[in-house]
């Protein structure tokens, strides 16, 4: 009896739990159960959704701060010694200046900008409206008069839903405005208590888990937050320069409100890949109205910047950090912006990385525990060697 439920065991063990293959599909098949599960049950994370919604901006700019303003805290206080709070209020303080600073020198800016925008605007309008009724005239684009024409009443009811929705545009405005203004009062908060505290974040999380996890768990907070610190610090870093190099190209070429659009595209180059086929649209729509060598100078611009971003930019400053293919960053932006908005594509990378590290050290932790590999824990040159079975 006992050698036949022996041999029963090890014929299904063999073929069924200790197959790879097998076990790779049960791992799959739990995971779409899970996902289908939570699609069900969603109702029950609304509140957690609304807490989110709540908190996550002043939470998400903290951060970011926290990631830039941490390695002086830290390396103050392991050379010099000096109290971590003495820091981060020099630090605050001089983060003030640089706003009040900032404030007076960017308002003029802004009002010669907007002056010269309202003044040269009826040149942009005249060339806008030009343009289109060339292009209308065009013979290839009969058809889309004929639409126009037959659909005039669809386009007027259009238009006027859109006018009549005005009052949600305003209401949503207004709360745009006070998320704003509770973002403001809240995240410097957040960023003291995180600058004091956050050093010692790890060891309070690892606390609760037992002794012989908390080192390796210690282990990949430690380079979750490696990772996070390289690429947050890393992409501000180049999207500054991109800014900079934009406004000595756009002041070289001459383009109207050329530094207001290098400023734009600096923030744009925060989206990895795409930033900086955005950061192009607005430049050359501007560029198309002034005259076509203008355009051909714009283009000469993006394509030294990309070229200096591209080999010598990037390399320095951001490297191959997170280790991703470009196809998986695009396939990545797209789903994070289809599901989450601009937050997604602003922060799909980031939190691919956060999920590439945990699902990297729970794979490496089935490898040491799960018998399925300890044929590849095998030093090279060395075989398995079998017993004789004793008669």
């Amino acid at each position: 009896m006992d050698k036949k439920y022996q041999s029963n065991r090890s014929w299904t063990w063999q073929w069924f739990w200790n197959n790879k293959f097998v076990s790779a599909l049960l791992v799959v098949l739990l995971v779409l159960i899970i996902i289908f599960m939570l699609e069900k049950v969603n109702f029950i994370f609304n509140p957690l959704f609304s807490l989110f919604s709540a908190v996550g901006a002043p939470i998400i700019v903290a951060g970011l701060l926290y990631y830039l303003m941490n390695p002086m805290v830290d390396w103050l206080e392991k050379r010099y010694r000096v109290n971590r709070v003495v820091t981060i209020t020099g630090q605050f303080i001089g983060l003030l200046l640089l706003i009040g600073l900032a404030i007076i020198a960017v308002i003029p800016w802004l009002q010669n900008q907007i002056y010269s925008l309202v003044q040269h605007w009826p040149e942009y309008w005249h060339g806008i409206s030009h343009w289109s009724d060339t292009l209308m005239k065009n013979s290839n684009f009969k058809v889309v008069n004929e639409w126009v024409k037959n659909n005039d009443q669809m386009i007027e009811h259009t238009l006027k839903s859109l006018t009549s929705g005005g009052t949600l545009h305003v209401s949503s405005v207004f709360g745009t405005m006070s998320s704003v203004i509770v973002t403001i009062i809240t995240f410097p908060l957040i960023l003291f208590y995180l600058l004091k505290d956050g050093h010692q974040l790890p060891g309070f999380m690892v606390k609760f888990l037992p002794k012989r996890m908390q080192s390796s768990m210690r282990a990949t907070l430690t380079e979750i937050n490696t990772q996070m610190s390289n690429y947050i610090r890393g992409q501000i870093a180049v999207a500054i320069a991109v800014a900079i190099m934009f406004m000595v190209g756009f002041t070289i070429v001459g383009l109207p409100y050329g530094w207001l659009l290098a400023i734009a595209a600096g923030f744009l180059n925060l989206i990895p890949f795409l930033g900086s086929f955005l950061a192009m649209v607005p430049a050359v729509i501007v560029a198309i109205f002034i005259s076509p060598m203008m355009l051909v100078k714009i283009l000469i611009v993006f394509s030294v910047e990309q070229l200096l971003e591209g080999k010598v930019i990037s390399p320095k400053l951001l490297g191959d950090s997170l280790k991703i293919h470009p196809v998986t960053v695009v396939v990545i932006l797209l789903s994070a912006g289809n599901m989450f908005g601009f937050l997604g594509v602003l922060f799909g990378i980031p939190g691919y990385a956060v999920l590439k590290v945990l699902v990297s050290k729970l794979y490496q932790w089935w490898q040491s525990e799960s018998s399925l590999y300890e044929d590849d824990n095998l030093e090279p040159g060395k075989a398995v060697q079998l017993k004789p079975h004793s008669k």
